[in-house]
């Protein structure tokens, strides 16, 4: 896992090359057209995060939802699959119950391409450890180069958080819980299941607004209270009135991702807990 994080800033600029290719463009959501992007687990998350971003840019309605819970009486111009392994049974069953083709996005082609319409090949980015990292965020910087986004920032800002060391009061926390809004809520998802998978840690996630409807109850001295991008004003006062720690920067939310990855490695050391093995886990998901 740890290696597989560091590629990601090469892998970044791999997808967004990809991205660029008239021949995946073209398999891409085209301005206007009504899309769903289904996942599991982390390409969940990662379909939540592409969905906001895509409505945000005004390029069309655009839903997100694990694969388990497709609403198959919704009629959609386009279907994006994501699945990094191409073997998870959620996927293939609604591949089969689907009216029309999907694109799938995978790291695996051979093993979902007589399922799809339409394959983006990204086995570049296919990994080793069961702990999902760069296969996620290559996918998303693909999605977001194929908004007209630069990531640039994101490529230089991640490079930077891979030469630092994990901070060592949110490495000793007892407790993590991530906060997003708009397109960060599934990145604040996603970093939460990292320390949960990895580090066996407590760790939750919410947008950041609902925080205050409850979950702020949990806050305390010994717990970090995470924010994916600008916070809403006076939260971070109301974490530190708390006593709980607040981690909030100005870098990009898929950079500030990296981070987090980061941190559920350092607290698997911690533990003696190896991420690429994790208990109760396999790399992909094949239901009986």
């Amino acid at each position: 896992m740890d290696a597989e994080i560091a590629s990601q800033p090469a892998h970044w600029r791999q997808a967004v090359d990809l991205a660029a290719d008239p021949a995946v463009a073209s398999l891409l959501p085209r301005p206007g057209r009504r899309v769903a992007v289904v996942g599991c687990g982390t390409s969940w998350f990662v379909a939540q995060a592409y969905a906001a971003l895509r409505e945000r840019a005004g390029l069309g309605e655009t839903d997100a939802f694990a694969a388990s819970e497709f609403p198959l009486g919704r009629r959609y111009d386009q279907v994006l699959a994501i699945t990094r392994s191409g073997t998870t049974t959620e996927i293939h069953r609604l591949l089969g119950q689907l009216g029309a083709p999907a694109t799938v996005l995978t790291g695996v082609p051979a093993e979902i391409e007589h399922q799809a319409g339409a394959v983006v090949d990204l086995s570049f980015s296919d990994e080793r450890s069961v702990v999902q990292t760069r296969f996620a965020t290559a996918t998303l910087a693909l999605l977001r180069a194929h908004l007209g986004e630069n990531l640039d920032r994101a490529i230089a800002e991640a490079e930077q958080v891979l030469e630092t060391t994990v901070d060592t009061d949110v490495r000793a926390a007892g407790q993590f819980t991530f906060l997003g809004t708009g397109w960060t809520v599934g990145l604040a998802a996603e970093a939460a299941l990292k320390l949960r998978e990895a580090s066996v840690s407590w760790a939750e996630s919410y947008p950041a607004l609902e925080y205050r409807h409850g979950p702020i109850s949990i806050a305390e001295p010994g717990r970090v209270t995470w924010m994916f991008g600008q916070a809403p004003e006076g939260l971070a006062d109301e974490v530190r009135r708390a006593g709980a720690l607040f981690v909030d920067d100005n870098l990009d939310p898929m950079a500030d991702l990296v981070r987090a990855q980061r941190l559920a490695g350092a607290l698997a050391a911690d533990r003696g807990l190896d991420p690429d093995n994790p208990r109760n886990l396999t790399r992909s998901v094949v239901l009986a």
